[in-house]
């Protein structure tokens, strides 16, 4: 018998082991195939709106390989493990450890294989459906299903590789195994050490500071807690599964009235045995989960951002004229001409900007600054064009309101202190401004401010003046001219003026004589680039997600011997199958819902510190998201656990 055909053989005897492992690295497979069919699309190549969109997609297939690699790495290591009594037997027969080698090695080149096949018939047969869904999300036109010969080499070459050098690690690392510990290995439980008081307590505050921290973040200071606070959970998480559950399970043991109650003595002994034997790889389901739901709960969450979208760009067309720019007149007839040419019916009108110096007064002393500064009327004139109801009362005085370039901004109004303004009058005097309140529109859009970063330096976009006031500002920076077109459907200028703003934008801080948004083209551009990450996302959650689910299904089979053997111990002094049953599904829900339990809380806290950054609720996106997690693992964990009670009961018999 050859090598190959010996180890063809031991795959179909061991599919029960390693079915998780399999269709597991098929479906990752899958989704790189399906990811290298869009991004290598004839249709995509070169297209500008999709540029973005297939960096992304690019960015998530090397993401998912590298992990696919080092999910492969522990999996194949964890399943040989289980074997390990298996390939003492052979050692035990002759076979020698460069014979023992070469068969784990063609074993996982024959799963590796299977698995390339799989994925890509898979990736074939699901590929038009992708095509499709990708179409719909980028808002372009159908794609036609092509097969690029680019997508197969990419697929086959790279996971061929993967699996080469997986099957070659662990054959050179089974070679190193001494046959006691072959034997050993597949016999005796893991040793189950006392936990440390001090390390589960250090987990215990890790954790409940990671979410204090989380909580009480604000939109200043969220940026500067986010890698110690993820830091500390990670940190938390493992010494939880490494000291703290074990310590709370020398708990139970101690509380006597509760350890002794009906069958509760076998529960507590095996998940001691459980958790302390398979703490890393709880540790790792635990880490993959809570990444699968913030990866793909963020990507939810940003797309509530187009939901003000027409409240952060009130003009369908917005110009800025630098000063001295000599190309102001000559576009805007472009872009009447063009409004012309479609029969969209339009109001427009002109603001002035002016740059002026102004001095701060803090408590470190006065500060120098560039202020825009705008009138009353004319924020008002701006706001009443775009439809919006405008309540806001006349500013009298040396009152301003300070303005807001997005609705977002709104998150940095509680943190931040009003301040007040020294500027030079008319006749050199100085003319005090003082801030009272924030618009409550947006006149001009972030992209078109002079002050950028914002998030930065909370300068925000200037100020409102009154009329009076603003007329007495002498001497400015500069001035520049805000012209804005006003429309009954913004989405009807998709596509205007392209040739004066690709992709519906020229950013004010870009070494351009003007700035300008065409909101049309920019909301579809913005929407399409949201639900790619929120499609590359999930589907980087979905193999991270299923991966969790391989993780536990295989140790959870590696164990059944143990729990075989066990189980009809405990049936000989009497253990019904009703209180078999009981204790097996308690088992397993707490082997299955404790990390997804963990992840969602980590989430929870994780999306709680995400919540200062936006102006509206992301609460919703969060619950769909979590509940769709919970939902499949749930539905994942009924299917395992009639199998293995049906498997748990053969071979009891």
């Amino acid at each position: 018998m050859t090598y190959l055909a010996f180890a063809f053989r031991n795959v179909l005897r061991n599919k029960r082991i390693y079915a998780a492992y399999f269709a597991s690295s098929a479906f990752s497979v899958m989704i790189f195939f399906v990811c290298a069919l869009f991004t290598s699309h004839p249709s995509i190549q070169g297209g500008s709106m999709a540029e973005s969109a297939v960096k992304a997609m690019v960015a998530a297939e090397w993401i998912m390989f590298v992990f696919a690699f080092l999910f492969v790495l522990y999996s194949v290591q964890s399943i040989l493990n289980s074997r390990s009594k298996e390939f003492g037997l052979y050692r035990l027969s002759g076979m020698t450890t460069n014979q023992l080698g070469k068969i784990v090695f063609w074993e996982n080149m024959l799963i590796g294989a299977a698995a390339i096949v799989l994925g890509i018939a898979s990736g074939l047969v699901s590929g038009k459906l992708f095509l499709m869904i990708c179409s719909v999300f980028l808002g372009i036109s159908e794609l036609v299903f092509e097969v690029p010969w680019k997508s197969l080499v990419w697929t086959v070459g790279a996971f061929a590789a993967l699996f080469a050098a997986i099957s070659w690690i662990t054959a050179a690392l089974l070679r190193r195994s001494k046959l006691v510990d072959l034997f050993h290995a597949g016999l005796r439980p893991k040793e189950n050490r006392r936990a440390n008081v001090w390390l589960a307590g250090a987990a215990a505050i890790l954790l409940a500071l990671s979410y204090v921290l989380a909580a009480t973040s604000e939109v200043t200071t969220i940026y500067n807690r986010m890698l110690p606070v993820a830091a500390m959970t990670v940190a938390g998480t493992y010494l939880l599964y490494t000291q703290l559950i074990g310590f709370i399970v020398q708990s139970l043991r101690r509380w006597k009235a509760f350890y002794w109650q009906k069958t509760n003595v076998v529960t507590i002994a095996s998940l001691a045995h459980r958790f302390r034997g398979n703490a890393r790889m709880f540790f790792m389901v635990t880490i993959l989960s809570t990444v699968s739901f913030c990866s793909v709960g963020v990507f939810a969450s940003v797309n509530t951002l187009m939901r003000s979208f027409q409240e952060d760009y009130p003009a369908a067309i917005a110009y800025v004229a630098k000063q001295g720019s000599l190309v102001e007149q000559q576009h805007l007839h472009v872009i009447e001409q063009q409004l012309a040419e479609r029969r969209i019916v339009y109001k427009s009108s002109t603001m002035l900007i002016k740059k002026a110096q102004a001095r701060v007064l803090t408590s470190r002393g006065q500060l120098s600054k560039m202020m825009p500064i705008v009138s009353y009327s004319d924020y008002r004139n701006a706001i009443e064009l775009a439809g919006r109801s405008f309540t806001e009362a006349p500013l009298s005085g040396g009152d301003a309101l300070v303005i807001l370039t997005s609705q977002r901004e709104r998150s940095y109004i509680a943190v931040r202190k009003k301040a007040t303004y020294s500027f030079i009058g008319q006749e050199g005097e100085p003319v005090t401004v003082r801030e009272i309140g924030y618009t409550e529109h947006v006149p001009i859009p972030d992209y078109l401010s002079a002050i950028v970063d914002i998030e930065q330096n909370d300068d925000f976009g200037g100020v409102v003046v009154s009329d009076s006031l603003f007329a007495q500002i002498a001497d400015p920076i500069s001035v520049d001219r805000y012209t804005g077109f006003y429309t009954a459907n913004f989405m009807d200028t998709a596509g205007l003026a392209k040739e004066l703003a690709k992709n519906g934008l020229v950013r004010y801080d870009e070494s351009s004589s003007y700035a300008m948004t065409v909101s049309g083209t920019l909301y579809e551009v913005q929407k399409s680039l949201y639900n790619m990450m929120l499609l590359v996302s999930l589907l980087i959650g979905a193999v991270f997600f299923i991966a969790a689910g391989s993780f536990l299904y295989f140790r959870l089979y590696s164990d059944l011997e143990y729990d075989r053997r066990q189980y009809a111990a405990i049936a000989h002094i009497g253990l019904t199958d009703k209180e078999l049953k009981a204790i097996v599904t308690r088992q397993l829900a707490i082997w299955f819902f404790v990390p997804i339990g963990v992840a969602v809380i980590h989430a929870i806290f994780a999306f709680s510190a995400l919540q200062t950054m936006f102006y509206l609720s992301v609460a919703a996106e969060l619950g769909i998201v979590l509940a769709s997690f919970v939902a499949a693992q749930i539905a994942y964990f009924y299917f395992i656990r009639q199998r293995y009670l049906r498997n748990l009961k053969k071979r009891m018999r």
